[in-house]
């Protein structure tokens, strides 16, 4: 008896199954829909393209506080790609705020590196007192560099800028002082929240520029 009404209830199954698939597959394609809605391929480039660029800032910079500290032969070269690099950025964000506040910017990123590889021979050196004066440089560029970001968009408050930077400029020195202590764990770790910081930032500008630009997104 049960062979015989087996194949009528498999029927049964699939034929309740087949009803149900259609609202299913329905919500799935809303799914996709609506995640591909939420970034459009316009803003994942930009996103992209500021990742690479700040990722590039910290690996650069790491290279050249290698290089200095110990006094290789490739620093001159580590250090004119790094300034290349401010104004790599400086042109990104040429696209949206013209071409003078673009390399306004690369100048005040490229002052940034200028006080670090200051900061790096000051630490080398143990000269605590050119240390505290240079990191008080390092604090009045990173507050114009939040002013000029903060006055051209909006969307980036001064205070949360700030912050932010004052936060990059602290971890890499952490970056230096292990180093110079030849703690490696340290310098390691250091580096990873510098790295993963920098990315943050390098998201806090993508949304920035999509909220002022929508209409170019």
């Amino acid at each position: 008896m049960r062979n015989k009404w087996m194949p009528a209830l498999l029927m049964v199954l699939m034929l309740v199954f087949s009803m149900m698939q259609p609202e299913a597959s329905v919500k799935a394609h809303v799914g996709e829909k609506t995640d591909s809605a939420c970034l459009s391929p316009k803003i994942v480039q930009l996103q992209g393209d500021l990742r690479k660029l700040w990722i590039d800032h910290a690996v650069w910079t790491q290279r050249y506080v290698v290089s200095a500290l110990a006094n290789l032969p490739d620093q001159n070269e580590t250090l004119a790609r790094l300034l290349q690099n401010q104004q790599d950025i400086g042109n990104a964000f040429k696209p949206y705020y013209g071409e003078e506040a673009g390399n306004k910017l690369a100048e005040l990123l490229r002052e940034h590196i200028q006080i670090a590889g200051k900061i790096v021979a000051a630490a080398k050196a143990g000269n605590q007192a050119d240390m505290n004066k240079l990191n008080k440089d390092w604090q009045s560029n990173a507050d114009d560099i939040a002013k000029f970001l903060s006055a051209a968009n909006p969307n980036w408050q001064f205070k949360d800028l700030q912050e932010m930077l004052y936060t990059h400029l602290q971890l890499l020195t952490d970056q230096i002082v292990a180093r110079i202590n030849k703690d490696w764990e340290g310098d390691t770790a250091a580096y990873d929240k510098y790295e993963t910081q920098i990315i943050h930032m390098a998201d806090a500008f993508t949304e920035g520029v999509v909220k002022q630009f929508p209409d170019k997104f």
